[in-house]
């Protein structure tokens, strides 16, 4: 069949998917080209065809006429419309084959605008419509061959017999069912592209998630922590110098550090699928956390040892330890916070508490915190529980499988 190109010579999607015009989708908003050349060899086919065929069945039917001429030119042209208006094309192609038998003419490649009209109209969705116009074609010839022969030419002639009303049966079959195999395929290829379409949307939609969680855990606790000695900085620029000078030192050494995260996650931007050019921060680094708790005013006691974890693992282990001291720095009056450790039984558990009431202070945080420390959890296949502890203060207790895979996200609201 013809195939359809969009401007620029390229093939639009459905071609290179599926075969031609019949794989179109459904939805498709330009309109189908006419099939000209399509159109041009069947009725070519038709027209010589049908000679040959007159000459092979002489003394049995009539001879081709300007009328028979007539029959097989608007016959083959009607198949031009086909793929803009299947129905009235595949009743008109049946109507005016039933005719061309009527008037007595040679049997041959006359029915192949029939079967191609059937063929577009059964993939188009208009499997009645083609069902009953074979239908009628059938009972139609069935009619004139075993009953209105008497009346119509070649003059003299017999009743035909039921065994090739049983081939024509069979071929009428067997063009639906061919129809019918091709219209299932053309469902299946555009179910197969939704579903690409659909894991293409889950996979970005997934991967903005990770980037904005990153983004969120690196910067959050960076400017929380600038934030912090700022509020230093200024505090003691005239009384204490030195001090001051320490705390710029701190917000350099912070502002140096989130940046380079920040390069690292956009950089899986710029170039998808890459290797990331620094490894993933991990449990190891925990001494960085705790100085880094430290320059804010927070004094971190780590209690147990971090275990080897698969880089996955150890990534959401970091970003959620990050995440709560960030929290008790920016929401807590405490000025002390413990991380606890524990691995057993394929688990790693992490606890960090804190004694302060929260201050409701923000520092121009987006209340996203615990959200994304819970999704990091879940798509891990693990568990996070925060909340006030009963004796005061806060505390976060992550459990996470240490050798689980990623799985979906959780969406929650933030503390």
């Amino acid at each position: 069949m013809d195939g359809q190109h969009e401007p620029g010579g390229r093939a639009p999607r459905w071609r290179r998917h599926g075969p031609a015009w019949w794989d179109r989708p459904d939805d498709e908003e330009r309109r189908p080209r006419w099939p000209w050349r399509s159109t041009v060899l069947v009725t070519a086919v038709m027209l010589f065809g049908s000679h040959f065929a007159a000459h092979a069945q002489a003394g049995e039917r009539s001879g081709l006429g300007p009328f028979g001429h007539a029959l097989l030119l608007v016959t083959g042209a009607a198949l031009l419309w086909r793929q803009r208006y299947p129905v009235p094309v595949v009743c008109g192609t049946a109507g005016a084959t039933l005719v061309y038998l009527a008037a007595g003419y040679p049997y041959g490649p006359v029915f192949a605008a029939v079967a191609v009209a059937c063929f577009s109209a059964v993939v188009s969705g208009h499997r009645g419509a083609a069902w009953t116009a074979m239908g009628c074609l059938w009972a139609g010839h069935a009619l004139v061959a075993h009953w209105l022969y008497r009346w119509l030419p070649p003059s003299g002639d017999s009743a035909a017999s039921w065994g090739q009303e049983l081939a024509i049966a069979a071929w009428v079959v067997a063009v639906a069912a061919l129809s019918e195999l091709a219209r299932a395929r053309r469902e299946q290829w555009a179910r197969e592209r939704a579903e690409r379409a659909q894991a293409a949307r889950r996979r970005a939609d997934e991967e903005r998630l990770r980037i904005a969680r990153e983004l969120h855990d690196v910067l959050a606790h960076s400017i929380s922590v600038i934030n912090v000695q700022a509020g230093v900085g200024l505090a003691l620029l005239d009384t204490d110098p030195e001090q001051a000078r320490t705390a710029l030192t701190t917000i350099k050494d912070q502002s140096k550090e989130a940046l380079g995260e920040v390069r690292q996650v956009l950089g899986t931007l710029r170039t998808p699928g890459d290797a990331p050019r620094a490894p993933a921060p991990g449990l190891d680094r925990l001494p960085e956390l705790v100085e880094q708790a430290a320059s804010a005013g927070l004094t971190v006691e780590v209690a147990g040892d971090p275990p080897r974890l698969p880089p996955g693992a150890g990534l959401a282990a970091f970003r959620i330890v990050q995440e709560a001291l960030t929290n008790v720095v920016r929401h807590s009056g405490a000025r002390s916070a413990r991380v606890r450790i524990d691995a057993d039984r394929g688990t790693l558990r992490l606890c960090i508490d804190d004694d302060g009431p929260a201050t409701g202070a923000e520092a121009g945080g987006s209340g996203n915190g615990l959200a994304g420390m819970r999704e990091r959890a879940a798509a891990l296949g693990g568990t996070i529980e925060a909340g006030p502890r009963p004796d005061g203060g806060f505390r976060v207790l992550a459990a996470l499988p240490i050798d689980a895979g990623p799985r979906t996200h959780a969406k929650e609201d933030d503390r």
